[in-house]
């Protein structure tokens, strides 16, 4: 992982940590290639999950640390998902990381698992928010004191302006937790109204991470995201996937492109999609 505090604390004691591969500036390369390396011994193989985010001098560290080792063995993951949704998508692969999967299946499960991560937040303002689309009504609302904004970053972009009348973000069809982090907006939306319409089974705080208010634009915020907590729904889920073979580096994999050379399936018309898991869920639910 890129940044300490998208390391939440593990759901149980089998869930390993992460490793931190620092920013260029805390750590020299020649360091950081050393830690790599040490990493490789221990583990055998890295996932290095990062966010789309993060500064190009970073990315760029990554790819020379694969680059000078000539390691085949490490897989550099970018995610387009806010902090918080990816401080969610890094523990549900540390929960993945003890089960019986190969490394190429749990690195490209990232892929299929950030499709369920429902990532969003409470602003006071849109005016600079570039990364969900925000139509020219909702930046003129912007500047109207005490509006407050719904916006859903992912699976699907959505905003609404809360109020009275609003209809609710649409929600997970399965069930979920909602990891909630609070930042400079003082507010129980979240809590009080987007929980009970989620039907969440439980809520749970967090720190802000400290990326978050760059992201949204703002640093008065309430970010959320809701999650499959439980890891046998998250084996359920990537286990109904085919698996395939890379045709260049021969790694296991789901989905339609290696996550360790990035090279996509050669045949996409054997790819299926996942199958019952979440059906199955959406079936059961009975509210929290």
């Amino acid at each position: 992982m890129t940044s300490a505090d998208l390391v939440l604390p593990p759901t149980d004691q089998q869930t390993p940590t992460a490793a931190l591969l620092q920013a260029p500036e805390a750590q020299v390369l020649e360091l950081a290639i050393g830690d790599m390396h040490l990493l490789l011994e221990q583990h055998g193989y890295v996932i290095a999950l990062y966010p789309s985010g993060i500064r190009p001098e970073h990315e760029r560290r990554l790819h020379s640390i694969r680059s000078v080792l000539e390691s085949d063995r490490i897989a550099l993951v970018k995610v387009d998902l806010p902090p918080l949704g990816v401080a969610v998508l890094v523990r549900q692969l540390r929960q993945l990381s003890i089960c019986d999967f190969s490394p190429g299946v749990v690195a490209s499960a990232a892929r299929l698992l950030s499709h369920y991560i429902y990532a969003g937040a409470l602003l006071n303002s849109v005016a600079k928010l570039d990364r969900v689309p925000v139509s020219l009504k909702s930046h003129a609302r912007s500047w109207v004191p005490g509006s407050q904004f719904a916006v859903l970053a992912g699976p699907e972009p959505q905003l609404i302006k809360v109020g009275p009348a609003a209809e609710p973000l649409a929600g997970p069809a399965f069930r979920t937790h909602l990891l909630v982090a609070q930042g400079q907006l003082q507010s129980e939306w979240v809590q009080e109204t987007l929980a009970p319409a989620w039907k969440v089974q439980a809520v749970h705080d967090t720190r802000l991470p400290a990326d978050s208010p760059r992201w949204w634009g703002t640093g008065k915020l309430v970010e959320f995201a809701a999650h499959l907590p439980d890891l046998s729904v998250l084996y359920q889920l990537v286990a109904s996937v085919r698996r395939e073979r890379c045709h260049w580096c021969e790694m296991e994999l789901i989905g339609d492109r290696c996550a360790f050379c990035s090279a996509p399936l050669a045949t996409p018309a054997n790819r299926r999609p996942s199958s019952g898991v979440l059906q199955l869920e959406a079936g059961e639910r009975s509210g929290p």
